[in-house]
């Protein structure tokens, strides 16, 4: 089982949600959050004076999946979140060790 973190612009939130469904994922978690990479962060003015804005508004989606379905997912999350632009967001994959769902007490693949 893999965790698959993916944060990108809010804008493709729907579009990546859509992708998602098309490939028979379920479950996600979607945070809203704050951050930056290479695109840093840019100035805006208010009520006349300028300020930096360090750190731009992020959607984070979390979505654990079986090994095999990584690949589709990954290319679901790229193709819909793509602008060509700087702050597109990134991907992570990373293990996961045991899933338990708590009402059943189900474990491993069968608790996703």
């Amino acid at each position: 089982m893999k965790k698959i973190e993916a944060i990108i612009k809010p804008f493709k939130l729907d579009d990546v949600k859509d992708a998602l469904n098309e490939i028979g994922i379920k479950g996600i978690t979607v945070t809203e959050v704050k951050g930056f990479g290479r695109q840093k962060g840019h100035t805006e003015l208010y009520r006349g004076a300028e300020y930096v804005v360090d750190f731009l508004p992020k959607v984070k989606l979390e979505i654990i999946a079986r090994d095999e379905n990584v690949p589709a997912i990954i290319e679901a999350i790229e193709k819909a979140a793509r602008t060509g632009k700087i702050g597109d967001g990134k991907i992570f994959v990373t293990p996961i060790e045991e899933v338990i769902r708590i009402r059943t007490g189900e474990r491993g693949e069968d608790a996703i």
